[in-house]
């Protein structure tokens, strides 16, 4: 029988208008535009908050917090990404809060509004994530969930590149950030409405997981298994089946590598509050960093359908490298500091992500994807606090302690004992 896997654009399934991968691509390019939107603002919070009067712990916090909201609250809204019916939904919504709430930070000057702005912001990434990476999960089962993931993180990105290299043009025409978030309401409306075309052709799309789901022939089994009995089927039914050992411990090491990780935020706020670049080339350089995330989700997304987690050996070391670089005052020292951080992102934005799908039964994903994003989320706002502290009173100190929880980190990574689930 021919694999799956041998057809590039994936299977044409009964039911589904748009092969496999058309619908990785369509869902790709919404999030391309969508990222245009959020990773332009995103990459000016720091300086644009600074500028409104807060203090570099403060915005640690907020760019942490919203980190925090984004990943805690998928704990929520995964639960409601199990119910098929319910994940357009929340991908609409998601998408939608998003596309209104950066535009609206182009309006306010009060320091307080921004802050909830840029947190409403995160909330419409924490409802649609879970519905978004489930929807993903079941496209990809034909391709390999490392490449759909990877795929769509390099498409992805190309709105990453884009969204703030057009803050930046605004930036240097008009000497302020306002108009710049007013522009990126374009492209959100744009990704609005192809994500409603897209749900329009796919309404259901857990038709692509069929083609995984192949059974022997009765005529080529020796033997019928029994009828399992009720109470045995219940404890073996994907909803009703507990996430395994194994999930909780990479759930620990990625939230002990994102308690040692820096945000952009602060990142940013450094390179202007030291003078080391104009504001408006650190959206260029965070363009830039974006371009080396979806190398880094590309490379490691190819590497993990090969030789699965054990490519994640990166993350600690990468993020480890950045607060000796990214806080520098070398400029060129910074800014490969910044683009390692990208790098990160890049594998903990899509590889990281791909390996829960094959640490859980697909009844549970949606959960699976709630529960772990709010492990590290959690984890991330934590570090957020302690590394803003710790910046205000000692880069050196701050270096010395992110390194000592990545190396914390590796050694968590090794009770993983890291191979595919279905190897």
């Amino acid at each position: 029988m021919k694999s799956t896997a041998d057809n590039p654009a994936g299977p044409r399934v009964a039911g589904a208008p748009l092969t496999a991968f058309r619908f990785i691509l369509v869902f790709g390019i919404v999030s391309a535009l969508m990222d245009m939107v959020y990773e332009g603002a995103r990459s000016v919070t720091g300086p644009f908050l600074g500028a409104l009067g807060a203090s570099a712990l403060l915005i640690s916090v907020i760019t942490g917090a919203g980190e925090a909201v984004a990943l805690v609250l998928r704990l929520v809204f995964g639960r409601l990404a199990d119910r098929p019916r319910l994940r357009w939904a929340l991908a609409l919504t998601g998408y939608g809060l998003t596309a209104l709430s950066v535009p609206l930070l182009g309006i306010t000057s009060a320091l307080w509004i921004a802050c909830l702005l840029v947190l409403a912001e995160r909330l419409g990434k924490a409802v649609r994530s879970p519905a978004k990476d489930t929807m993903l999960a079941e496209a990809g089962t034909g391709l390999g969930r490392g490449k759909a993931f990877a795929f769509h993180e390099a498409l992805d990105q190309v709105g990453a590149f884009l969204g703030p290299l057009l803050i930046g043009v605004s930036v240097s025409l008009s000497g302020s950030y306002g108009a710049g978030f007013l522009l990126l309401a374009v492209p959100g409306l744009a990704a609005m409405l192809l994500l409603a075309w897209l749900r329009k052709r796919v309404p259901d799309p857990s038709v692509y997981e069929v083609p995984a789901l192949e059974t022997p022939p009765p005529a080529e089994s020796a033997e019928a298994p029994p009828p399992a009995e009720p109470a045995q089927a219940a404890q073996t039914s994907p909803t009703a089946a507990r996430l395994p050992r194994q999930f909780w411990t990479y759930a620990a090491f990625s939230s002990l590598t994102m308690f040692g990780y820096a945000t952009f935020g602060l990142l940013s706020f450094h390179l202007v509050a030291n003078g080391l670049l104009a504001p408006a080339l650190v959206p260029v350089v965070y363009a830039v960093a974006m371009a080396v995330d979806a190398v880094a989700a590309l490379a490691s997304g190819w590497l993990y359908d090969r030789i699965g987690l054990k490519v994640l050996l990166a993350l600690p070391v990468l993020a480890a490298a950045v607060p000796w670089l990214g806080f520098s005052n070398n400029t060129p020292m910074a800014v490969t500091g910044v683009l390692l951080w990208g790098a990160a992102m890049g594998v903990q934005e899509s590889t990281m992500r791909a390996a829960v799908a094959e640490l859980a039964l697909a009844g549970r994903r949606g959960s699976a994807y709630g529960i772990f994003t709010a492990c590290y989320g959690i984890a991330w706002l934590a570090g957020s606090v302690l590394i803003g502290l710790l910046y205000e009173q000692s880069i050196f100190a701050l270096a010395i302690t992110l390194t000592v929880i990545q190396a914390a980190a590796l050694a968590v990574f090794v009770t993983v004992r890291p191979h595919r689930a279905d190897a």
